[in-house]
């Protein structure tokens, strides 16, 4: 299992992925779910991955070998005019990735699919966030819907709904993914340490803060800890019910 957030601000995007795959309990291992493309100074744009493994590894490896070869029937990411148009060419790459993986003659199975998180900016353009369903197709943040979850979501999603601020600074807002992963990582063994974790900052045309978040951190050991003690406090606050 996997868990992933991507995040609008109004300073900018914010990106926070687990790293751990598992088929069972006794095959669990450490990938990165985290991939960056860049041109300095022109733009910059990151992806999350989640599902099939090797579904999601052919994807990243296909973008990145048209980076460096793109024609006409291939185009790259890094010559996109828009964030819309890379969405599209990662959405039509994991719909035919899914394609060549299913049985001949039959439709994709489930077990093929992936969903991909893409956010970045190109210059001349706002910062933009897209949610890529396995079908090819996608949806971007708004005001709205300001960010996304793929993979394990339910236990993290809640902490987001209600604390979530366009204005909040970067360092809330890595507090605010953190509790997120945390209540996650509690809760499903499918998900674990190390995270990484990503800030880009509107118009830099360039990654801000980047990070991997290992077990033995001692903010997120705090973090972790501290979320804990305060749920018990108020849980203790809260009026009993008269039986």
């Amino acid at each position: 299992m996997t868990y992933c957030v991507g995040m609008r601000l109004n300073r900018g995007l914010i990106f926070m992925s687990d790293t751990r795959t598992n088929a069972g309990v006794d095959n669990i291992s450490t990938f990165n779910k985290m991939f960056t493309f860049e041109i300095p100074g022109e733009r910059m744009i990151t992806l999350m991955t989640a599902g099939n493994l090797a579904t999601t590894q052919a994807v990243i490896s296909m973008l990145q070998e048209r980076s460096k070869a793109p024609d006409d029937r291939n185009p790259s990411i890094l010559e996109a005019p828009s964030m819309f148009q890379v969405a599209r060419i990662v959405g039509d790459t994991l719909r035919s990735v899914i394609a060549l993986n299913a049985d001949a003659g039959q439709r994709a199975d489930s077990s093929f699919n992936a969903t991909i998180i893409v956010g970045g900016q190109i210059k001349g353009s706002e910062p933009r966030l897209f949610l890529i369903y396995p079908e090819g197709n996608f949806i971007e943040a708004s005001d709205d819907t300001p960010f996304f979850q793929i993979g394990e979501t339910k236990y993290g999603r809640p902490i987001l709904v209600r604390a979530y601020d366009p204005d909040m600074s970067w360092e809330a807002a890595v507090k605010l993914l953190m509790v997120s992963f945390d209540s996650t990582i509690k809760a499903n063994l499918g998900v674990g340490l190390p995270l990484d974790l990503m800030t880009y900052e509107t118009d830099s045309m360039e990654i801000g803060h980047k990070k991997r978040i290992e077990a033995d951190n001692v903010h997120y050991r705090a973090i972790s800890d501290g979320w804990g003690d305060a749920l018990k406090s108020a849980f203790d606050q809260l009026p009993d019910i008269k039986l």
